[in-house]
């Protein structure tokens, strides 16, 4: 039962960057702009997280928090390069997610080489660290889950999902971003411009894509390489295809694919799965991944004007 325990608790640590990053991609989908660029988005806001980290670490003990922050801004930095080759410019969308991928790496290997004379970051010692609450970590099944060696920041996923599905569901702000995303053309004849709610929706989108990789940088390594992520935004984005662009369903399938990485970890602890190599497990999550589009992304239904570049002329 404690093995149990620990990987449902497990689950949430490593479900914690592809909720949040998945919740980016459906600010971005449901405004009508396809962000595949939510893997180098990741890449920048880990970068810049964990060079705040070091650069911070010895001046003020809330250096992790800070770097939240900054991978937030410096996601939503780059988003806007996506934003206006997309909107403005009206090019391919996937084409324009593609680059930032490729320029991600570019960038993060050339300011590490120039910051720490290597194609990484130094490794840091103050990330966040795991808290057990006393008296709530007593409560049965849910305590030693929710509130045994737990990260804060997956609290702060919990909570982004239920603020996700009150802006999107029932503010004016939402309502305007999904009709963006559905038909822009009565958006336009409203007096709302789609340009300003798709800016909105792909900034947001890299704010939370950068705040997701930051989060996992400072929860699960003591330093940034190329191979940090490693795929994390794409899982992100299939959870985002498999929960139907809702925040409920994105939490769900984010949990699906955590506890897949999980389930790797923990296979030796099961006899008749001892014989499986070790590679089978390591590449488990990404094989499920490719299996869950097979099965679901027939059955989803993205918004109907994803991916088309708004043209003033159709109205």
């Amino acid at each position: 039962m404690n093995t149990l325990f620990s990987m449902l608790s497990l689950t949430l640590i490593f479900s914690t960057p592809i909720i949040i990053t998945a919740l980016g991609g459906l600010f971005s989908e449901r405004s009508g702009v396809v962000n595949i660029a939510l893997e180098g988005l990741m890449m920048i806001g880990a970068f810049s997280a964990a060079t705040s980290v070091v650069l911070l670490e010895h001046l003020t003990p809330a250096a992790p928090w800070l770097a939240l922050l900054l991978g937030m801004f410096f996601g939503a930095l780059i988003s806007v390069v996506h934003a206006y080759v997309s909107i403005n410019l009206r090019a391919n969308q996937v084409i324009s997610g593609t680059a930032i991928n490729l320029l991600a790496i570019g960038l993060t290997i050339y300011f590490a080489q120039i910051i720490f004379h290597q194609q990484r970051t130094d490794s840091f010692t103050r990330g966040f660290i795991k808290t057990t609450y006393p008296g709530l970590s007593s409560i049965p099944v849910i305590g030693p889950i929710f509130f045994t060696s737990m990260y804060s920041t997956a609290y702060l996923a919990l909570a982004l999902v239920a603020i996700t599905w009150y802006v999107v569901y029932k503010t004016t702000f939402g309502l305007r971003l999904r009709a963006s995303g559905e038909n822009p053309q009565a958006v336009d004849s409203m007096g709302v411009s789609v340009k300003k709610m798709r800016y909105y929706g792909v900034i947001i989108s890299g704010a939370l894509a950068g705040l997701g990789g930051s989060i996992m940088v400072l929860t699960q390594d003591t330093q940034y390489t190329m191979a940090t992520i490693h795929g994390t935004g794409f899982i992100a984005l299939a959870a985002l295809i498999f929960g139907k662009w809702n925040p409920w369903g994105v939490l769900g399938a984010g949990l699906f694919f955590g506890f897949s990485q999980v389930f790797g970890i923990y296979s030796g602890d099961f006899a008749f799965l001892a014989k499986f190599p070790d590679e089978f497990f390591y590449a488990l999550p990404y094989v499920l991944t490719i299996v869950a589009l097979i099965i679901f992304s027939g059955k989803s239904v993205g918004p109907k004007a994803a991916g088309e570049p708004y043209d003033v002329s159709k109205r």
